[in-house]
């Protein structure tokens, strides 16, 4: 047999990403930390995190310059306090603390005694007061050359926290020295800056250009969450947890400050955690400052910010109309005392989320009673009369529990199905107790409600309250059906919950297409069978449609049609048509699952890309006006995927990243959505991060026993394994997604690609009759089926099969055809990495003209999509092949090439993962290079390999 023909792989996307590990951020914050990572090391000058105390700017900070130390960078950092003020240059000695007298012997003798005294260093005495004129220049210029000079070893980064603290003559200096970017190169500057405390008025101008100023955002739910968890606190109830996030504002040192409070009082007063209703416990150290600024306030501004504070949705002319006749001055003058915003249009905010809550506590109920009554009389809105209703009655009332009820349907028809829970919630808690039924029937709908804001944790709860109530068998079966849909895809752990469902509903049809729906999903999900799904979804419809329950039959028809495309059979399209057609239910239609959303994956697998972004949209609009987060969540991630089959990563990335915030802070399910940011990352981001996102995915659909998702994952895993010259790590992972494809059923390729990804990684680890047999198969069932997109990647395929065997000139026929092919059906990523690989084969047969055309075409479609990180890569590797090595010096014939390649770079001053990037290496490999050459010259350090290298001395 031939011998496969070893040909380059694209190397690993350049970044200063830390290595994957096994948490990762929160994708807000991951957003932040990449934003600020790329402007420093991409762009250069300085970026300014702003925020208020607590926030978490600090932390920002020490994470950046922790990642960017270790991958090169030396730091050099202060972090001034309010006492520090008045102290010259103490920001100065802070950031030079760290530097030796030896860097200060290059500077002239004056020059030196100038900065040794202003740093203290000077064995005579300082004056009392900073250098001036001549000497105040000198000291500029002594440590603009200190700075120069270090930046010529390393890169530079000046990290300054609490700039605002800063002394006056550090930051002249500072802007002094952001007006000279002379030395090269400059160096970079992190800040962070406290925008509630009075600071230098030209912070920004501290930075050296370009300047970013990026504002440190508060915390998700999910983030605060894992604060707690990584700070011990215990594990609150999700309601309460939302709770905290939103008593807090996001804001973590408030979270964590709430969070202890909560804990001692359960831990020492015994009283367990507090009502929905009642509020939260706050500690002194935060009621103090609020309490303060309130009773500063005249009693009449004191009484208007109370009524401000028992609305929901305060307004100005909502105040005048309960009776605070005076209430745009009152508004102005807690506006003077930092306890308002500025109302905009006539809306009111509280600076800190938790003054309503101080508030609440610290005034006479009598007044509070008096503030709630005068808003039901002024609401023009009946679900904000309900609510003050509601506080004003105690114990079962059926005229209050009807009003309630009447305002979350209201609310349910605004699409606010968070507040319709909360409102059914309480309108079941004011129904007499002779009233059981009316009684169950408003808990589930609130529980119903609850799935449709995403709040599992409180439908759950509501369902099992029925179950232990209920006798009728309908509602039994709908309390278990909110127990069902609550999972998410963890169906495996309530597989027990299907046979009571059964039991409860016997022999009557409608409940039981509402279970053979269900049960539809658990055969796919939990069971793995494509084919037993098919025949529950069969049976759902029909039994829907006898007994006239339109939603359940229009969502078992998507469903069917959903498997019938998935198994390749004809009628897919027939029962889709069959869905639309069927009795309209706004639930349905714009359910994740309805048939709506599935058009789209109808349009993908004919290669109509603008057609599946069209359906998509339109449906992704209408759910954020009035949907459930799951549809929302889902609507999204099947966008973002149709947007990188398009070749546009940057809306791909925004998209995904939404997806995966609307399921942390929903509690949701997460493994599609970081599946979506995987994909997302890899198409136009940063492969550490692809592959982080593709584990976390992995783990999830793993932890839920759910095997829909779970072959999704690993073709993502596997296609960064690929895609990272990884080729025996691809080939495991993709065969293992094929076995769980094939074993479902699939017998549509274009469902699920993973087809020409797993041949390609098996014919460069050598298996070609392993690639050749996924290809042949593969291309039979897309010629059968009329799928020209999936065609176009298994030429490219094929041609790698070739390139393998040998059959060099047949390879390269094999990947223009396929760059075609994906140019005609509207694949440019795909395009582009085609192309990269005829420029690869090009070069390997040493056409290099065609090999550079060819790069350039990859270049232009990689730039055209936004996907920046490959194309560095591809424009590092076109030149890195491009020159000839330089001839080798003495110190060299001890080392290997690659050796040589390393030590070379790392002597210029490049990171390991720059070096990796350059010579198209892991980080890995070029760690290893760098201890054998360590080893071999005898050198310690990079500086001795620097000194070796320059003088041509070993040892």
């Amino acid at each position: 047999m031939t011998e496969p023909t070893t040909l380059p792989t694209l190397p690993v996307l350049p970044t200063d990403a830390p290595a994957p590990h096994p948490r990762p951020l929160a994708v807000a914050r991951a957003a932040l930390h990449d934003a600020v990572r790329t402007h420093l090391t991409g762009r250069g000058g300085g970026v300014l995190l702003t925020g208020p105390a607590g926030i978490g700017r600090t932390t920002v900070l020490s994470r950046l310059a922790a990642e960017l130390g270790a991958h090169g960078h030396r730091v050099l950092r202060c972090a001034p306090s309010p006492s520090e003020r008045d102290s010259p240059y103490l920001g100065l000695i802070d950031l030079l603390a760290t530097i030796g007298d030896d860097t200060l012997t290059a500077l002239a003798a004056h020059e030196r005694a100038v900065l040794e005294a202003a740093l203290l260093r000077d064995p005579q005495p300082a004056g009392p007061e900073p250098p001036t004129g001549r000497d105040a220049l000198v000291l500029r210029i002594a440590v603009r050359k200190v700075l120069t000079r270090l930046s010529d070893s390393a890169p530079l980064l000046l990290v300054i926290d609490d700039a605002q603290w800063l002394d006056r003559p550090t930051a002249d200096l500072l802007a002094f020295l952001a007006r000279r970017t002379a030395p090269t190169p400059a160096p970079v500057m992190l800040m962070a800056l406290r925008t509630d405390a009075t600071g230098p008025a030209g912070a920004p101008d501290l930075c050296p250009p370009p300047v970013r100023r990026v504002p440190v955002p508060p915390m998700t739910a999910h983030e605060v969450a894992e604060l707690l968890e990584a700070h011990d606190q215990p594990t609150w109830p999700r309601p309460l947890l939302a709770r905290l996030h939103q008593a807090s504002g996001g804001n973590p040192r408030t979270a964590l400050e709430l969070s202890s409070a909560l804990d001692e009082r359960a831990r020492t007063d015994g009283t367990g955690l507090p009502a929905a209703t009642e509020p939260l416990p706050v500690p002194d150290s935060l009621r103090r400052p609020i309490l303060d600024r309130i009773d500063a306030l005249p009693p009449e501004a004191r009484r208007t910010l109370v009524t401000a504070g028992a609305a929901a949705r305060p307004t100005v002319e909502l105040l005048r109309r309960a009776g605070r006749h005076r209430a745009a001055a009152d508004i102005d003058t807690c506006v003077r005392h930092g306890i308002l915003e500025a109302p905009d249009h006539g809306t009111i905010r509280f600076l800190d989320p938790l003054t309503p809550t101080v508030l609440r506590t610290e005034t006479p109920y009598d007044l509070l009673a008096d503030a709630h009554r005068a808003l039901a009389d002024a609401s023009p809105d009946p679900v904000e009369r309900a609510h003050h209703i509601a506080r004003l009655t105690a114990g079962p009332d059926p005229a209050v529990a009807a009003r309630l009820a009447d305002a979350a349907r209201a609310a349910r028809r605004r699409g606010a199905p968070r507040t319709a829970a909360r409102l059914g919630r309480m309108a079941a808690e004011h129904t007499p107790a002779d009233q059981t039924h009316i009684d169950i029937d408003r808990r589930l709908t609130a529980a119903e409600d609850g799935l449709e804001a995403g709040d599992l944790d409180f439908a759950r709860q509501l369902a099992h309250e029925v179950l232990g109530d209920a006798d009728r068998p309908a509602d039994r079966v709908r309390a278990w059906n909110v127990v069902i849909d609550s999972c998410g895809q963890a169906m495996a752990e309530i597989s027990a919950v299907f046979d009571q469902a059964v039991h409860d509903a016997g022999q009557d049809p409608g409940l039981l297409a509402q279970l053979h729906y269900r049960m539809s999903w658990r055969a796919w999900m939990v069971g793995g069978s494509a084919s037993r799904a098919h025949g529950h979804a069969v049976r759902a419809a029909v039994l829907a449609a006898r007994t006239g329950d339109r939603r359940t039959e229009l969502m078992a028809l998507t469903q069917q049609a959903a498997l019938e495309l998935f198994l390749g059979l004809p009628q897919a399209a027939a029962t889709l048509t069959a869905a639309l057609a069927a009795p309209h239910d706004v639930h349905a239609m714009t359910h994740h699952n309805g048939p709506l959303y599935l058009k789209h994956r109808f349009h993908l697998a004919r290669d109509e890309l603008d057609e599946a972004r069209a359906e998509l949209r339109t449906l992704v609009y209408t759910l954020r006006q009035r949907g459930s987060a799951d549809s929302l969540s889902q609507c999204l991630i099947g966008l973002a995927q149709v947007e990188i089959a398009r070749g546009r990563c940057r809306p791909a990335l925004s998209l995904a990243r939404q997806a995966l915030r609307i399921v942390e802070e929903a509690g949701l399910s997460e493994g599609p959505a970081w599946y979506a940011l995987s994909l997302a990352e890899t198409a136009g981001g940063n492969l550490d991060q692809a592959l982080t996102a593709a584990e976390t995915a992995r783990r999830h659909s793993e932890d839920d026993d759910d095997r829909l998702f779970l072959p999704r994952a690993l073709h993502a895993e596997g296609r960064i394994a690929l895609l990272s010259g990884d080729h025996g790590r691809a080939a495991e992972l993709l065969t293992r997604t094929a076995r769980l494809e094939t074993a479902q059923g699939q017998r549509d390729p274009a469902t699920r690609r993973w087809h020409a990804d797993l041949a390609e990684a098996l014919a460069r680890t050598g298996a070609t009759h392993e690639a050749e047999a996924v290809l042949t198969r593969a291309r039979h069932q897309a010629e059968h089926l009329g799928r020209p997109g999936v065609l176009a990647t298994l030429d490219r395929a094929a041609a790698t099969l070739s390139a393998a065997r040998g059959e060099l000139a047949q390879a390269a026929r094999g990947y223009e055809r396929s760059a075609t092919r994906l140019r005609a059906t509207g694949y440019p990523l795909e395009e582009a990495h085609t192309t990269v690989a005829l420029a690869r084969l090009h070069r390997h047969l040493s056409d290099e003209p065609a090999s550079r055309a060819a790069y350039a075409d990859a270049l232009r479609l990689f730039t055209r999509t936004g996907a920046r990180s490959w194309a560095t890569a591809v424009r590092t590797e076109r030149d890195h092949t491009q020159h000839p090595r330089p001839e080798t010096a003495p110190w060299a014939q001890h080392l290997t090439p690659t050796e040589r390649d390393v030590a070379t770079r790392a002597a210029r001053g490049a990171t390991n993962r720059e070096i990796a990037t350059a010579l198209t290496l892991s980080v890995k490999t070029v760690e290893a290079a760098l201890t054998r050459t360590y080893r071999k010259l005898g050198a310690k350090s990079r500086v001795e390999i620097t000194r070796i290298i320059v003088t041509g001395m070993v040892g």
